[in-house]
C-alpha cells in the first residue's frame, strides 16, 4: 500500500493571469483557504503519508505555507522538471514502492480521493492506478476526455473520462527515461501497452481549477455539498 505522496505544487499558474503575479498558484485561495490546503485537508483525512511537494515558482511563499505540517520539499531550479521528471527527483524523499501523486489546483467533494484508489490498488495486476471523472460530473475543464475505461477497469487513450489529477503509481520506469524533464505521460504509455494502466471512476464532485473564472466554479460546488 502507498505511504507516500507527491504533491505538484511547482507550475508556474500561467492560465491564472494577474491572481500568480505574486504568488504560486497551489497558495490561490479557494473558499477561504489555498488550493495546497485543500489538498492536505485531503491527506489528513486519509492519514499518514510522507508527503513531498516540489517547488520551483516563488518557493520561499510554499515553504512558509508548508512549515510545520510535515511536508519535505524538493525543488527544482534552474528549471523546472515537468510531472515525470519531477517526481524523479523526489524520489529520495518520497521512498520506494508505489506512491499517490496528486496535482493541487482542483476541489473535490465526495469520498476521498487518496482513499478510494489505495481501497481499489491492486500491485499484482497494476502498475498505475488513475482517478477519473466522467464529463459530467467535471467542473472548470474544457477538454473532451483523457481515457476510455474497459469493464475491467483497464484504461487505453481516448475522448471520455477526465484524469482527475490524483493516482497510485509504481516509479520503476521513472529510471528509463532519458530526459530530465518529462510527463508522466510516458510512464502511461508503457502501461497501457502492458495491460496494466488502470482506472477508478471518482464517487463525488471535481472541479479543475485551472483558470480564474474556475475559482467561483469550485466554491459553489463546495458550498452546494456543504448544505446538502
Amino acid at each position: 500500500m502507498p505511504d507516500a505522496l507527491m504533491l505538484f505544487a511547482a507550475g508556474f499558474g500561467t492560465r491564472m493571469g494577474a491572481l500568480t503575479a505574486d504568488k504560486p498558484k497551489p497558495l490561490i485561495e479557494v473558499a477561504g483557504r489555498p488550493l495546497i490546503d485543500h489538498a492536505l485537508a485531503l491527506r489528513d483525512a486519509h492519514g499518514p503519508l510522507r508527503t513531498v511537494a516540489n517547488l520551483h515558482y516563488r518557493p520561499d511563499q510554499l515553504r512558509a505555507q508548508l512549515a510545520g505540517r510535515d511536508v519535505l520539499f524538493s525543488e527544482e531550479q534552474p528549471d523546472i522538471l515537468e510531472t515525470g521528471g519531477g517526481l524523479r527527483a523526489a524520489l529520495p524523499l518520497l521512498g520506494e514502492g508505489p506512491v499517490f501523486t496528486m496535482n493541487t489546483d482542483a476541489a473535490w467533494t465526495g469520498a476521498n480521493p487518496l482513499s478510494q484508489l489505495a481501497t481499489a490498488w491492486d500491485p499484482a495486476r497494476m502498475d498505475a492506478l488513475l482517478l477519473l471523472v466522467a464529463p459530467q460530473d467535471a467542473r472548470g475543464h474544457t477538454g473532451k476526455g483523457d481515457f476510455l475505461m474497459d469493464p475491467e477497469g483497464r484504461l487505453s487513450r481516448g475522448p471520455g473520462l477526465i484524469y482527475s489529477g490524483v493516482q497510485i503509481l509504481k516509479p520503476d520506469l521513472l529510471p528509463t527515461i532519458p530526459e530530465a524533464a518529462f510527463s508522466l505521460n510516458r510512464l502511461w504509455d508503457v502501461m497501457q501497452a502492458k495491460r496494466r494502466l488502470f482506472g477508478l471512476r471518482h464517487q463525488g464532485g471535481w472541479c479543475d481549477v485551472g483558470r480564474p473564472d474556475c475559482i467561483p466554479l469550485a466554491e459553489a460546488m463546495l458550498a452546494e455539498a456543504a448544505h446538502g
